[in-house]
């Protein structure tokens, strides 16, 4: 049996050891801090994610996970509640981001939505049901609002509203109780003051 190197030891030593995170810059900070609020906002806010405006923001998209599962009376409801502008835009924009997609043409990269993320998002995979995609739907909107991907949408009534840090009230309030020293309710000196209801009479 081969016994461990004085060099594989070192390596060892150097593996068990953690590594510290490298300091977030104040830009990232910053980010964190306005992504932390846009969250709130829609936890606040679950209207937003069922608003069938969103529709627009990627047809193809909303078709694949949304509407292959409608039945036919709530295809026309969602109909009636958009308008026929509306639906007839969202058809349209459905048919040019499918021909723009096709093998050749010159918009098809054009088409590719970016990520911050740098890997496959998690609304690409397949819906298992209609429930899936909803949920999934749901994570492109929220990933969407939060990077700051809404045009429609103004930002400034979010990010420069401090009501929506509960992150960090909650991080806060957490601090100030870990600093709390633990003590009794009915703290008292009982060198000098007896403990009420002991009348220093033994029951025995």
């Amino acid at each position: 049996m081969l016994s461990p190197t004085k060099g594989d030891s070192l390596g060892q030593l150097q593996l068990d050891k953690p590594v510290p995170r490298p300091s977030r810059t104040a830009e990232h900070q910053a980010q964190i801090h306005l992504h932390n609020r846009r969250r709130e906002y829609l936890k606040r806010h679950p209207s937003y994610l069922e608003s069938k405006e969103h529709e627009l923001a990627d047809p193809v998209l909303y078709e694949r996970l949304v509407k292959r599962y409608q039945t036919a009376d709530e295809r026309a409801a969602e109909v009636k509640a958009k308008g026929y502008g509306r639906t007839l835009e969202a058809d349209l924009l459905r048919g040019e981001s499918r021909l723009a997609a096709l093998p050749g043409s010159q918009r098809a990269q054009a088409s590719i939505p970016s990520t911050d993320q740098g890997f496959e998002q998690d609304w690409a995979r397949t819906a298992a049901d209609k429930s899936d995609g909803m949920n999934l739907w749901h994570v492109f909107l929220t990933d969407r609002f939060v990077h700051g991907r809404d045009d429609d949408f103004d930002y400034t009534k979010v990010d420069m509203n401090d009501e929506y840090d509960n992150l960090i009230r909650e991080d806060a309030e957490d601090a100030w109780f870990d600093d709390e020293e633990p003590s009794m309710v009915d703290d008292v000196d009982t060198a000098h003051s007896p403990r009420r209801g002991e009348t220093g009479v033994q029951d025995f």
